[in-house]
């Protein structure tokens, strides 16, 4: 048997609620486990100071305050009660619906672009990169460049 699955029945076993069977099974594993034996001394010896403790009896004016605390409290709803719409609840989610259902009808303008505003390259030979002026600049700026580089390396050698 091992120790952790009669850890657990160990309490019931010392308040004496196991069955027959359980309770038996436990004493055969205390007769041969230390560790549990231990336990069940330990358990025993909290029941003993537990029993010398006196027992205290409440006054009587505390069962009368008990009593009219829980009358105070607020009787539990059901969890079907948030359910229930308030008015502000039921206003604002008729709003958003009719909103959603307003702008899913309405029709979508799209933009009318003019052929004059969207050119064509007729030929097939057109080159974008030449007839583009900032790369033109860049790329004499990068020969301009590497010559420097070139004439300056070869001064120093």
């Amino acid at each position: 048997m091992s120790c952790g699955r009669m850890e657990n029945k160990i309490l019931g076993y010392v308040d004496g609620r196991l069955k027959e069977g359980e309770r038996l099974e436990m004493e055969k594993h205390l007769s041969t486990c230390a560790a549990c034996q231990l336990r069940v001394n330990e358990f025993r010896a909290v029941n003993v100071l537990l029993d010398e403790l006196p027992m205290i009896e409440p006054s009587a004016a505390f069962d009368m305050r008990m009593q009219a605390r829980v009358a105070a409290e607020p009787a539990k709803q059901s969890w079907w009660a948030w359910l229930t719409p308030s008015p502000r609840i039921a206003f604002a989610a008729s709003m958003l619906l009719l909103a959603t259902v307003w702008l899913g009808l309405r029709p979508v303008e799209h933009p009318v672009i003019a052929e004059q505003d969207l050119p064509v390259v007729d030929s097939a030979d057109y080159d974008v990169i030449s007839s583009f002026a900032p790369l033109g600049d860049l790329s004499q700026a990068a020969s301009d460049d590497d010559d420097a580089s070139d004439s300056t390396a070869s001064q120093q050698m």
